[in-house]
């Protein structure tokens, strides 16, 4: 039988707001300075995700810490001292990482670290390779999906998506969330030189992003966790705020690399 929600209110919604402009500040400016900014702020919640997954994933903290460690040694070959990201590294950047995870720790940690790794290095290369805007669209379609699942599921309830790991997820949270995320790419369409088609991928991009939520989301079940950790008031962790944005990050800089989204 389909477990039917019921609309509730929004709890912590001035906490959650507040943290959210100041985030979303953070990563605007970060994003539009570009070079050093922009990829030390990739850098360090790169490191902040990987320890938050070895926690998720209950391993030790000797090779929670290491992952981390090594997350952003790894990422100091992508910064602005050196040449830019290319495809090249974009597509060897997994590899890399789970020869490196199955080196040293265990499997279950190496695809954690390559997950990360991969979606770390696609977001530099985005604001390297795509520009400012290609960037901007990325994180405007998963925040647009964030606000519309987070607004239309509070409102208006309805049949569970993912009631088993995920019991507040609904089906009108994704359909709000895939709306929201075409409306925003709408007004890039008219506003940018971005391609109408980006309409169409937002509507995919807002459903793998639900994907990425929801893959967290069960990770938090198996862990007995509420929030990957604390940092954000509201917000929870690092992977709590950016679990959207992973996939979709990685899915965007393949597109660009195939001259899609350009």
């Amino acid at each position: 039988m389909t477990e039917i929600a019921a609309p509730s209110g929004f709890r912590n919604l001035w906490k959650r707001a507040i943290t959210g402009l100041i985030l979303v500040a953070v990563a605007l400016g970060a994003l539009w300075f570009g070079q050093w900014s922009f990829w030390l702020l990739v850098t360090v919640l790169a490191g902040i995700m990987m320890y938050e997954c070895g926690g998720l994933l209950r391993l030790p903290a000797r090779k929670t810490l290491s992952g981390a460690i090594v997350i952003v040694c790894l990422m100091l070959v992508f910064s602005p001292a050196y040449a830019p990201v290319d495809r090249l590294d974009l597509m060897t950047a997994a590899v890399v990482a789970v020869v490196l995870g199955f080196a040293f720790w265990s499997a279950r940690l190496a695809a954690g670290f390559a997950y990360i790794a991969a979606a770390s290095i696609a977001i530099v290369f985005l604001r390297e390779q795509g520009g400012l805007v290609l960037t901007l669209w990325t994180l405007a379609i998963v925040w647009g999906t964030d606000i519309g699942a987070y607004f239309s599921g509070k409102t208006i309830g309805g049949p569970k998506l993912a009631p088993t790991f995920s019991p507040n997820k609904t089906w009108a949270g994704l359909i709000g969330g895939i709306a929201s995320a075409m409306l925003v790419s709408g007004i890039f369409v008219m506003t940018t030189e971005l391609p109408a088609l980006i309409v169409i991928f937002a509507a995919v991009l807002a459903i793998v992003a639900q994907l990425g939520d929801l893959l967290e989301s069960w990770l938090k079940r198996k862990a007995d966790v509420k929030d990957s950790s604390n940092i954000f008031p509201g917000h929870g962790g690092a992977l709590d705020r950016l679990d959207g944005l992973l996939p979709v990050a990685i899915c965007v800089a393949g597109l660009s690399i195939t001259g899609w989204a350009s």
